[in-house]
């Protein structure tokens, strides 16, 4: 008797409507095609953005049709199905509004925080501990201070456009990443749909 493993995936994103099968939802050990491609449910429209499938459903389905085979279940104990219907891809013009916004406030952001700790006075005296003369405007200060600004929110990010300076991932990245476990957390136990019988094709 063949001794099967499987392992559901935590979550898988599809874009459009139809049939998924056994290795689009789950890692399978074999190469049987008659396995992996085992219908296990259609998305259909009445579906909603979440769909939930419990490897307790899938088990009993596959060692229905599989009664010679073992199958013995790892990992995960549901896969969350992201329905991503009808996606569009943000304009440019959108884009553009929405950096633009997001500029103001970071300016807004930067000056009120320099205003708040009286950064031209500190400036202005770290000039005069280190020339003996006062300047209203220390420019030789000020200029690679702004560059530095700059610079350490690069490096801070981890990102020019689409280059990575390193491998390790910035810290957007990792709230991102905690924010949609939790998302996924959530749905899991709130808003998805979670099917109760699987393809019998």
């Amino acid at each position: 008797m063949d001794v099967l493993y499987i392992q559901l995936k935590k979550d898988v994103r599809i874009h459009t409507l139809g049939t998924l099968y056994f290795e689009d939802i789950a890692q399978i050990s074999t190469t049987r095609d008659d396995i992996r491609k085992l219908p296990i449910y259609t998305i259909s429209k009445k579906d909603g953005k979440y769909v939930v499938i419990d490897s307790f459903i899938v088990l009993t389905h596959v060692q229905r049709l599989f009664p010679d085979s073992t199958f013995q279940v790892l990992g995960p104990s549901q896969c969350l199905i992201h329905i991503n219907k009808n996606e569009k891809t943000a304009s440019i013009w959108t884009a553009i509004v929405a950096w633009i916004i997001l500029f103001i406030g970071t300016a807004m952001t930067i000056m009120n925080f320099h205003y708040d700790v009286s950064m031209q006075e500190v400036q202005q005296k770290l000039h005069f501990l280190l020339t003996g003369e006062k300047n209203e405007f220390p420019l030789f200060i000020q200029i690679p201070y702004s560059f530095g600004l700059g610079i350490g929110m690069l490096l801070f990010f981890n990102y020019w456009f689409k280059k990575k300076f390193t491998d390790e991932p910035s810290p957007l990245e990792i709230e991102l990443f905690n924010y949609q476990k939790q998302v996924d957390a959530y749905t899991l136990a709130h808003d998805a749909v979670e099917v109760k019988d699987v393809n019998d094709e």
